[in-house]
């Protein structure tokens, strides 16, 4: 079996270096062809196009940034599935909508391909050692047949569903990353209002019911104020929370503390500062708070 790679990004570079190093018969296909020749150096194989990597390959990886980026490369006029061949597994491994999800699975069953939503969590750390989470939505057969790769760079990787279920679970994922992520920086100018330090107080915190996995993440980034050149920068939460959003639209659900989240995180986007880390939101805080 032969594994092809799309999206050599933040995420997707860690995930494919996994694949090679783990042994994997790899091919892979980037925009950037510096990054491409880059993994050839090293024994991958290199592709010049979507249509020829698809080809070459049983098992289609794809990791990009956005929704509009995934659907070009997905279904696009001589993307994966144009190209797609019959038993073919092909995996999106980006966060998007279930329509897309769907309609991707739709386009890989015209053409005898099985598809798989397969988003991630766990940031560039976790794709770099191979630790991610992935979570899956399709068939038993396609998840079987993908199996050997996901776990070559997941250490948690588990079938949710049919189609969609993976990334509905991504979705619920960043729902609560994206609300956590403010309420702990609600707590931390909280803590530097009343002389506590932040780093001791997520230490408690984290023997405690207040305690979470956003809270142990963001105090050392916030007690250092790191919050340029992050692998996990704001404009990602605000486009997953984004779908989100346009979810609950379209479900009737009322899901106040995202609507309330979204919005502080688009303020942050309108001040430009979509390139700081999700935890810089302390500074709408305590922008606010004057």
């Amino acid at each position: 079996m032969s594994v092809g790679f799309v999206g050599l990004g933040n995420m997707g570079q860690g995930m494919a270096d996994n694949l090679l190093e783990k042994g994997a018969d790899l091919t892979v296909y980037n925009r950037s062809v510096s990054k491409v020749e880059a993994m050839i150096e090293r024994g991958a194989k290199g592709a010049s196009s979507l249509a020829e990597m698809t080809l070459a390959v049983d098992v289609v990886l794809v990791c990009l940034a956005n929704v509009q980026t995934s659907r070009n490369a997905l279904l696009g006029d001589d993307g994966v599935m144009a190209n797609a061949k019959p038993g073919q597994v092909i995996v999106d491994h980006g966060t998007v909508d279930i329509a897309t999800s769907r309609a991707c699975a739709d386009a890989a069953e015209a053409k005898g391909a099985h598809f798989l939503d397969a988003p991630i969590s766990g940031g560039p750390g976790g794709a770099n050692d191979g630790t991610l989470t992935i979570m899956v939505g399709g068939t038993e057969e396609a998840f079987e047949a993908a199996h050997e790769y996901l776990i070559k760079m997941g250490a948690n990787v588990k079938l949710m569903g049919p189609t969609g279920a993976g990334t509905a679970m991504k979705l619920i994922n960043q729902l609560l990353v994206g609300v956590h992520t403010i309420a702990a920086a609600e707590a931390f100018a909280l803590a530097n209002s009343a002389g506590v330090d932040i780093q001791v107080a997520a230490d408690l915190l984290g023997v405690s019911w207040g305690g979470s996995t956003m809270v142990e993440r963001s105090a050392p980034i916030t007690a250092a104020r790191a919050f340029p050149g992050s692998g996990a920068p704001l404009r990602l939460i605000h486009k997953d929370l984004s779908i989100i959003k346009q979810l609950a639209i379209d479900e009737g659900l009322s899901l106040q503390l995202t609507k309330m989240s979204q919005e502080m995180y688009d303020t942050m986007m309108q001040q430009g500062k979509n390139e700081l880390d999700i935890a810089a939101i302390l500074e709408l805080i305590e922008e606010r708070s004057e």
